[in-house]
């Protein structure tokens, strides 16, 4: 596992840029709400924690993980410096988590690709609740807080790039 022994909270304050400048998208799938709303949490806290005003972040709903892909290139034509997609597919019996995670891990790559506005995956793909709740506050620390400072390092690179 890559998050084993590892709290993806932890980060150095001294080594991100200031994000005042920035402004920042989050689409949050609703499915799975309590795994998807920890992940917001983590993200928007170390926005502020690290400069983001507020009013400065924008945060969209979408149905589900799959739906991530279109509300993020929406968000794109926001004015936003970086976008970041919140969502958790939990492995069930059939294999609609295969396609699901598919659809949605090439969707944001595509739109990395052919867009200027970078997209943050913090897109969880459990085998189980268990790891899930682990990886949204739990014992493995916050992947949405460890997506939000990539989404500001990615604005920062974008800005001088």
């Amino acid at each position: 596992m890559a998050t084993e022994n590892k709290n993806l909270s932890e980060y150095d304050k001294a080594t991100i840029p200031n994000a005042s400048k920035f402004r920042f998208g989050i689409v949050v799938s609703e499915w799975n709400d309590t795994i998807t709303e920890g992940l917001y949490k983590g993200a928007y806290d170390a926005l502020v924690d690290n400069g983001a005003l507020p009013n400065n972040i924008i945060r969209w709903d979408v149905p589900g993980s799959f739906e991530l892909v279109y509300g993020c290139k929406k968000m794109q034509e926001q004015m936003v410096n970086a976008v970041i997609a919140i969502g958790s597919v939990i492995q069930g019996e059939t294999k609609h988590f295969d396609f699901v995670c598919e659809g949605v891990t090439q969707g944001i790559k595509d739109l990395n690709v052919m867009r200027e506005t970078p997209v943050i995956f913090c897109v969880l793909t459990d085998n189980n609740m268990q790891q899930a709740i682990e990886r949204s506050g739990g014992k493995h620390g916050n992947k949405g807080t460890e997506a939000a400072i990539a989404a500001i390092k990615m604005a920062e690179l974008r800005k001088n790039s």
